[in-house]
């Protein structure tokens, strides 16, 4: 009798489970909500993650609190956001970086696709080419052509080697031909700091980071990587510099553990669904130079696969290594 009432304690653990499942979902969030992101605090990652989790903090009157945890090209967040306790009390913000790393990295402790369970995707990023107001230039045209008279004297700051920043200047020096020197940083803030200081000629951020300084006369925009230009600012795009085919915009989302509940990333989902039809958070995020969309798990999940494939073929193409 003492063995049989053993071995049905794993099938009433079984039948029980959906029942608890469903009561931790009514009750979620019960408590603070942890967002992991994976750059220096001030960068866009971090507005976003912050105006997302503010808006969250106020529907559901628990704080969500931004950690930011930056190193290892996001790596360090990452391998955190994947081995947190599968209860949604620990979120990861992904990017494009996370799309870059699995071909950039020999090794990782972690597999995107494979260790995380997909919320949504909520802003998109244009990307923008600023550099010094002292830099002789108007537009990326002339930057390219300043770069061609001038071979390996210009210098492009990026948040590190194989970021998306670096990426998009490796795309713009294929297309235009020209030599510049790489100069990564561990993160926008330090980069826009030299851009600013002259001691860096140029930089290809994302347009939230270098909106106030673009704004403030500190910094010059001359090109937009996106397939649309910003409204407000008569900076061309990339592809109306002749530079057909390049149109990119950053992404940013929300991942949880894999084995998170269901019911749990469901009720996820439908907060960001919320927000993103709320005028109010609108604003915010189009305030910094973002633009709201929302997917589906499994719609995100695709994205973010298809991401992988490209910047797979980029990485391999520019011959992109962390030893350069």
């Amino acid at each position: 009798m003492k063995k049989m009432a053993l071995s049905a304690v794993p099938l009433l653990l079984a039948l029980h489970a959906p029942t608890v499942l469903a009561q931790a979902a009514s009750s979620y969030p019960s408590k603070p909500i942890r967002y992991l992101v994976g750059y220096t605090p001030a960068g866009t990652a971090d507005m976003l993650a912050r105006a997302v989790g503010q808006k969250l903090h106020e529907a559901w009157g628990q704080q969500v609190i931004v950690e930011n945890r930056p190193g290892g090209g996001t790596n360090i967040a990452t391998d955190m956001g994947a081995k947190a306790p599968p209860d949604g009390y620990t979120l990861f913000m992904p990017t494009v970086a996370n799309a870059i790393n699995p071909t950039l990295y020999a090794k990782l402790n972690h597999d995107l696709l494979r260790d995380f369970a997909f919320v949504t995707n909520f802003a998109k990023v244009p990307g923008i080419v600023v550099c010094h107001p002292s830099v002789p230039v108007k537009n990326v045209k002339e930057l390219a052509a300043l770069a061609r008279a001038n071979p390996n004297s210009l210098r492009h700051g990026s948040t590190g080697i194989g970021s998306p920043h670096h990426l998009a200047a490796e795309i713009f020096k294929s297309m235009t031909g020209v030599k510049m020197i790489h100069v990564p940083y561990k993160g926008s803030g330090p980069a826009m700091q030299d851009v600013m200081g002259g001691q860096v000629n140029s930089l290809f951020d994302q347009f939230p980071s270098s909106k106030q300084a673009i704004d403030g006369g500190k910094l010059k925009a001359i090109g937009v990587i996106s397939p649309r230009r910003i409204p407000g600012y008569d900076v061309m795009t990339m592809e109306e510099a002749g530079m057909k085919g390049f149109t990119d915009e950053a992404w940013y989302g929300i991942l949880a553990p894999k084995g998170t509940p269901a019911d749990v990333v469901a009720k996820l989902n439908d907060a960001v669904k919320k927000l993103a039809a709320n005028a109010e958070f609108r604003a915010a995020i189009e305030k910094v130079g973002a633009r709201p969309v929302l997917s589906s798990p499994a719609d995100f999940a695709a994205q973010v696969k298809s991401e992988i494939d490209r910047m797979k073929k980029l990485v391999q193409d520019r011959q992109i290594k962390l030893d350069e």
